[in-house]
């Protein structure tokens, strides 16, 4: 699975940078490296986002779902 974690709030996305991969907010979904599982997900949420983010895991795989 891809995962990646956006801000309700601000629609940032929370992952790592591409450079160093050092976790960083970016506002480009194209920018956001993808996470492989939930546990890393949640502890980037855990460590590096403000509650006041309401973060939320995408997953990259459904987004092409169509929805009846």
């Amino acid at each position: 699975m891809r995962y990646v974690i956006q801000s309700a709030i601000t629609g940032a996305f929370l992952a790592p940078s591409f450079d160093d991969g050092q976790p960083e907010w970016v506002m480009l979904l194209r920018e956001a490296v993808a996470v492989d599982d939930l546990e890393t997900c949640a502890q980037l949420i855990e460590d590096h986002a403000e509650q006041w983010h309401r973060p939320q895991v995408v997953d990259l795989q459904q987004l092409h779902r169509v929805l009846n």
